[in-house]
This record gives C-alpha cells, structure tokens and sequence, in this order.
C-alpha cells in the first residue's frame, strides 16, 4: 500500500473525530482510496450506482469529483495552450478545473427505458449500461443499505467479468453485493436514515482523499 500523505491523514483524522464510530471503516475505505489511485493514474473512472437514496448519493458523489471539491484544480498547461485561439479558448482556460472522472448510472431516461421496456430480464438496466461503459482500468461501486439491490448487484457482476475493481457501500450486514464486491465497506446504523447518514461521510471522505492525492493545494 502506497504511504499516506499528511494530508490524506488529516483527511482521516477529521473523520475519526466526526465520526468515532466509522473506525471500523477505515481499511475498507482506504483500500477502495487504493482503487481509485490505481484508477485515475491508469486513465480510468469511477462508476458509481444506487437506488432512491442510494441514487441520490451517486450523483452527490460525482458532483465532488468531476469538478473542485475542497482543493484548487488547476488544468494541465497543454490544455491551456491548445484553447488559445478559440471561442471562449482565455476564459475556458482561467476558470475550468481538472476533473476525476465519474459517472453515475441511470440517469439517462432513454436508455432506462428502452431497457425496461425491450429486456425480459427485470432489474438489467445498470448491468446493461455498466457492459457498454466498463474497461478494465476502472472502478465500479454499488451503493444499497442492505446490499442486496438486484440491479446493483448484475452490474457489480458485468464490471467484474470486465476486470474492473469492484466495491460495495452497504449496510452493517454487506448482503450479496459485499460477498461479491474486491472490497467492501459496510457502515454501521440500525436503519436506512443511519446507514445514509454514514454513507455520506464516507463517501465525502472518499472524495477528499482522492482530491488531496492529486491536487494536495487547499481553495483559498
């Protein structure tokens, strides 16, 4: 395992003083960090889905990581010579930030329900949109309180038989899709609402972490 930056372990230490209860979380959290590091470096992205709630936390998810979360990103010079001359090419240039790429599932209404609509198989549509998607470079993660979300759990099944890095954010009890996923991290709470409300945290860890490992200069 690559050593952690001070950075990355303020990173930690905050959460821990936040949240003492997701202690045991900690090295399934940072070997999904591991996962992603290995991701990004070799040009991959993250695939990241849910259900109601579940979903929702998908999309926060990649809010944080395809633009500045808590760091400065600034673009790579390249990028800024090549839109020199045009339209928009100085502005572009001043205000874009680097993105770590990501992408939740199942937000394309079309493909949502073409699937459901032309599939006999329930449950297919995030297993379809994963095989069309998937390298093996990156990382899929299913998100479900109890783990035990079908259409998660054939799309955690798709990225692995593509040699995609799987991981799961569920529950205390894992269900399938942590029996399954290369790692699992399983959150403690008695109740969905709970269990969220640590997701939340974790995945806000999560994001930091690999923010601070590439771009370690905090916004001003």
């Amino acid at each position: 395992m690559t050593q952690r930056t001070s950075i990355e372990e303020e990173i930690l230490t905050g959460m821990r003083k936040r949240r003492p209860d997701l202690e045991q979380c900690i090295p399934s959290l940072l070997a999904l960090h591991q996962a992603l590091v290995r991701c990004y470096d070799a040009g991959g992205k993250l695939l990241v889905c849910g259900n109601g709630g579940s979903h929702a936390d998908s999309l926060h998810i990649v809010g944080e990581l395809c633009k500045s979360f808590e760091r400065k990103r600034p673009i790579p010079e390249q990028m800024t010579g090549q839109l020199k001359g045009l339209p928009f090419g100085e502005d572009l240039a001043q205000h874009l930030e680097a993105g770590l790429a990501a992408i939740a599932l199942g937000i394309s209404g079309p493909l949502k329900t073409a699937v459901e609509n032309d599939s006999p198989l329930r449950d297919i549509g995030f297993a379809q949109e994963t095989f069309a998607l998937i390298k093996p470079e990156d990382v899929f993660m299913g998100i479900s309180t109890s783990g035990n979300a079908a259409n998660c759990t054939m799309a955690m099944s798709v990225a692995k038989a593509s040699g995609a890095a799987t991981a799961s954010l569920t529950g205390p009890k894992g269900g399938k899709m942590a029996a399954l996923a290369d790692i699992a991290v399983k959150a403690p709470g008695d109740s969905v609402k709970v269990i969220q409300e640590a997701h939340l945290t974790l995945y806000h860890t999560m994001c930091a972490l690999i923010e601070a490992h590439y771009f370690p200069e905090m916004r001003t």
